[in-house]
């Protein structure tokens, strides 16, 4: 009885032997990669301060969307091909990539990458982010519509800073469905 409760003992604390190299090991890996990797810090401009704000610079090869509500978090690329749209959300080359009217597109259901499948989902006031160039802009939808696919009128040049979402309409070959989204 005495050597089956030692060999119990020995078991128990053997496992946590193994659990405590693992939790070791995975910490290593964490501080491996953190080593490792290209992560931006921005330093504050105030001297006398050692803080560090991680949010205020961003990678400025990052070019891509993010719609929290919807849980999209997609790369952006220049064009509207199918090409493009088969892997990214494309860029109207017509529009700004910074400043005014940003014009975006991409599939919504029947492709390899349906970005905008939930963008009719979206609320007035939902938040849309934008990174472009190591800048990130936030922008709240405010505009919601059908147009037509001839319809290029959102698309217009703009002194705002906009964003427009345009996608297909299910089923509805000569409409789109336009939201747009203005920088708060």
């Amino acid at each position: 009885m005495i050597s089956f409760v030692f060999s119990i003992v020995i078991t128990i604390m053997g496992g946590m032997v193994v659990n405590s190299y693992e939790n070791v090991n995975i910490n290593t890996k964490i501080e491996e990669y953190h080593e490792n990797t290209n992560e931006i810090i921005a330093i504050s401009e105030f001297e006398d301060t050692d803080e560090v704000f991680q949010d205020d610079v961003i990678d400025k090869n990052i070019w891509r969307l993010e719609i929290p509500s919807i849980g999209l978090i997609a790369s952006i690329n220049e064009g509207t091909s199918k090409d493009v749209l088969d892997e990214y959300i494309g860029h109207f080359e017509d529009t700004s990539k910074d400043n005014g009217n940003i014009g975006l597109a991409a599939h919504n259901r029947g492709y390899k990458v349906n970005y905008f499948e939930k963008i009719k989902e979206l609320e007035i006031g939902d938040e849309v982010i934008y990174y472009y160039n190591g800048n990130k802009r936030i922008y709240v939808i405010n505009y919601k519509t059908i147009i037509k696919d001839t319809d290029w009128e959102n698309l217009e040049s703009t002194e705002e800073n906009k964003i427009t979402l345009i996608t297909c309409v299910e089923n509805q070959p000569r409409l789109r469905r336009c939201l747009q989204a203005i920088e708060i």
